[in-house]
């Protein structure tokens, strides 16, 4: 449960609105971190947008995003993040031994066909450590696979997972049961205390 209140549709605004309709139709429920940021309208209108910008922004290959923001997900510890990145992921690709292999991707074979994803995968945790701590080899490495638009999607969407992950703790808001039923990736508590993989 949030530590403040939630914003009632009826008192959401016009915006916030079509906000809340957005996951509902999706999901069947609005996501509770809406109603939360509906307390101030320009922010949900700016937030609004940066999601609406990265649904209609393709990486080309949507479950290499979906990977690197589950990974830090599951790094910053976010229930909410994990629970609905997990149904989200899984749209778009990301197999069930994928998300059960996430903590140790690097001795994983789920992820071996593609050396693409564990580069990734790499760059998610690297990204997402506290101080992010990004070396220049893992850099060079992206260059010779994404052009320098889609490294700036995809760094943009594995910080804005943080944003979400950060927000979302700092409110209290836990998982939502979106994954309910089928199997959800797992929060690494050894990557929080220590950065490591």
């Amino acid at each position: 449960m949030a530590r403040v209140d939630k914003v009632p549709e009826r008192e959401a605004g016009p915006f916030g609105r079509y906000a809340y309709r957005l996951p509902r139709r999706r999901f069947g429920e609005v996501a509770e971190p809406l109603t939360v940021m509906a307390h101030h309208p320009k922010l949900l209108l700016g937030y609004g947008m940066m999601e609406l910008a990265f649904e209609r922004s393709k990486l080309g290959d949507e479950h290499l995003k979906s990977l690197a923001v589950l990974k830090a997900a599951t790094m910053v510890g976010c229930e909410f993040c994990i629970d609905i990145g997990s149904v989200l992921s899984r749209a778009d690709g990301v197999t069930e031994e994928q998300l059960r292999g996430l903590p140790a991707f690097e001795q994983r074979e789920a992820f071996s066909p593609l050396a693409l994803e564990k580069l990734v995968l790499r760059y998610a945790a690297a990204a997402t450590r506290t101080p992010a701590d990004v070396p220049e080899e893992l850099f060079d490495e992206l260059r010779e696979h994404f052009s320098e638009a889609q490294l700036v999607e995809l760094t943009a969407a594995i910080t804005l997972e943080n944003y979400r992950a950060r927000f979302n703790h700092a409110f209290g808001m836990g998982s939502q049961g979106f994954s309910e039923g089928s199997y959800c990736a797992v929060l690494e508590t050894s990557t929080i205390a220590t950065g490591g993989e």
